[in-house]
């Protein structure tokens, strides 16, 4: 043997040490559940957005998606031990996998699925229902060794701080509400600016989220349409609104169930959050694209949001979730709008290995590589995260390999993308102090 023949370099070494080992920050998930409430939601969550029942239990496991998480999270479960390596055709392989961690204590299991990510930087949205009864504290979060920081929803702010003044009007008759509703109104978002801005300022807060397309869809209208004043010596008008909140009361007053879904006043109140966020500079993230059966699909590109994204030059929009299926447009606003940004997450594992390809392909497209953010919408169970991390990690070095491959890019390009997709512009976006 010669012992001064080089060590043999493999193909694409930089690349594939960069994307399956480089520290992440995950710009974009949601708390895990608390150990009592385990089974409060089904683990198929991870896997799809359908809503509980037949569509989630049963047909969300016969998914290739689901084929692949099972063989993925059955592989750490052998590697720690639990449970044989052999593979048996009934139980199905979900099956094996959703007993296995059922003999789990629930701490452990959190901790092999968790710490394996490589997660410097956790930004938590606790917004999202059921949180605040069933999940950890967001800063509980940080016993896997990441900075954990907070994102704020608009609508449930707005939600929280209009239900005190709308509590008091659900015995009135139609006529005696309609005649609070303007003075309501200028006080709610008085208070509403207020509590934003407070929020802005917390250095825990790292970011605003906006729900709109669950509400309605994308398609917000201008300032000037909807009576939003749009300079500092303008008086609102409320005319516009008041109708909107009569609809969201006589709701209220049926279900007993405060839900903002009615047209202008979501709208308002998304306005009242993008000036709130451009004053501060703070970003805003927007759900896009793929979601719940709450979705209004038609209205949940981001193509949209052109306008809205005109209207507000220095709020800083992150389209979440890749807009899929709608990855094309959000790309193409990314590449003419400075102020646009495109998160990546939620596709794991959502959708098929290939069809996770092809999204991140249509993302690099247009959209500059400076603003590509790594995300795994992690939620309610640990695994999320755990396939959220590993597949992004395949799907970046299976693309971009293979442009480099072509001659298109170079492979210290590539692999600067990806530490750029993983941590870097989500260190500079959401100006975290978080080193690598």
């Amino acid at each position: 043997m010669n012992p001064h023949r080089e060590a043999v370099v493999e193909p694409l070494d930089l690349l594939r040490k960069t994307a399956f080992t480089f520290p992440a920050i995950d710009n974009h998930a949601h708390p895990l559940l608390r150990s009592q409430f385990r089974h409060q939601v089904p683990l198929e969550s991870i896997i799809s957005e359908a809503p509980s029942g037949p569509s989630l239990i049963q047909d969300a496991a016969q998914t290739i998606a689901c084929f692949r998480a099972a063989a993925q999270l059955s592989k750490v479960f052998t590697s720690s031990g639990e449970g044989g390596s052999e593979v048996s055709e009934s139980p199905s392989l979900w099956q094996q996998v959703k007993q296995r961690r059922e003999a789990m204590d629930y701490e452990e299991l959190c901790d092999i699925f968790m710490k394996p990510c490589g997660i410097q930087a956790l930004l938590l949205d606790d917004g999202l229902g059921g949180v605040s009864e069933w999940c950890e504290d967001w800063k509980w979060h940080r016993r896997f060794g990441c900075d954990t920081k907070r994102i704020v929803r608009i609508e449930d702010e707005a939600q929280r701080l209009l239900l005190p003044f709308l509590q008091p009007l659900l015995t009135l008759a139609g006529s005696e509400v309609q005649n609070q509703l303007q003075p309501i109104l200028v006080e709610f978002f008085r208070r509403l600016q207020v509590n934003l801005s407070e929020s802005a300022k917390d250095p825990e807060v790292v970011a605003f989220k906006s729900i709109i397309c669950y509400r309605g869809g994308l398609n917000v209208r201008p300032r000037a349409e909807l009576g939003v004043a749009t300079a500092p010596n303008e008086q609102h008008d409320y005319a516009k609104v008041t109708e909107s909140l009569f609809r969201a009361i006589v709701d209220f007053q049926s279900t007993g169930m405060l839900r903002l879904a009615h047209g202008e006043i979501n709208e308002w109140i998304v306005h009242w959050g993008l000036r709130v966020a451009g004053e501060f500079d703070i970003p805003v993230q927007f759900h896009t694209g793929l979601g719940d059966s709450d979705i209004p699909l038609v209205h949940a590109s981001p193509a949209y949001m052109q306008p809205l994204i005109k209207e507000y030059p220095k709020t800083t929009f992150v389209l979440l979730h890749a807009a899929y299926p709608f990855t094309k447009e959000a790309g193409y606003l990314c590449s003419v709008y400075p102020n646009v940004m495109l998160d990546f997450g939620e596709i794991f594992p959502m959708v098929s290995g290939s069809g996770q390809r092809v999204a991140i392909q249509q993302v690099l497209e247009l959209c500059p590589t400076n603003k590509i953010l790594w995300s795994t919408d992690g939620h309610w169970h640990p695994e999320s995260f755990f396939l959220g991390t590993i597949q992004a990690r395949q799907a970046l070095f299976d693309v971009l390999s293979e442009i480099v491959s072509r001659g298109e890019l170079m492979e210290t390009e590539a692999a600067r993308i990806v530490e750029q997709a993983l941590f870097w512009n989500s260190k500079r976006v959401y100006k975290l102090d978080v080193e690598y």
